[in-house]
């Protein structure tokens, strides 16, 4: 089984090196690391008291490891959650921050469970989780991964920038869909087909 460790350097190399692009609110991004996060988190690697774009390119990859578990998993707590979709809640967080644990918590609400939509890990969703798991022991992960890919394909309908992060100029899948369906059963993939029709109306 990945540990916490192995699920972060993978998280790390799936991020790739230095980035700035114009289209990414994110801005200036080093192994998935955003000039954001480095700010909020005061990590001026430089020594000149501010955190700049020279501080995302001195970045290294044990560095972005460290943060990620620590502020991306240990912090909001998905340590918590049922162990089958960690991993994925995991990345989604990196990518997405709180809206990872909105999805989740919509997620359980139509599974049943009365809880609130906060992208918060508390008790109420630790336990809607939790029953959830049990009712449906092989199901939740594909289900978070499901909700996972129709929140990119929603947030590229509503953002034309970001449409080239879910489709290839060759009109496949985007980086922002193979990601989700890394964790999800191959038989709920969606076809190229599929995929294509689904972006049709982009354009």
């Amino acid at each position: 089984m990945q540990t916490v460790q192995d699920i972060a350097e993978e998280i790390v190399r799936r991020e790739g090196g230095y980035v700035n692009d114009p289209d990414d609110p994110g801005g200036a991004t080093k192994w998935g690391v955003t000039i954001g996060t480095m700010r909020r988190l005061g990590i001026d690697l430089t020594g000149d008291g501010r955190v700049t774009v020279a501080d995302v390119k001195r970045l290294d990859r044990a560095k972005a490891v460290e943060i990620f578990i620590e502020h991306y998993f240990v912090r909001p707590r998905i340590a918590s959650l049922p162990k089958s979709i960690q991993a994925s809640v995991f990345d989604m967080y990196v990518n997405a921050g709180g809206n990872a644990v909105k999805i989740l918590q919509r997620l359980l609400r139509q599974m049943g469970q009365q809880i609130s939509v906060d992208g918060a890990i508390g008790p109420q969703t630790i336990g809607a989780a939790q029953a959830a798991e049990r009712e449906a022991p092989s199901h939740l992960a594909d289900a978070y991964g499901i909700a996972r890919r129709n929140y990119y394909y929603a947030l590229a309908d509503r953002r034309p920038k970001s449409r080239k992060y879910a489709r290839r100029r060759n009109g496949g899948k985007g980086g922002w869909i193979t990601r989700a369906e890394e964790f999800i059963s191959p038989k709920y993939h969606l076809t190229e087909a599929g995929h294509r029709a689904r972006v049709a109306k982009w354009g």
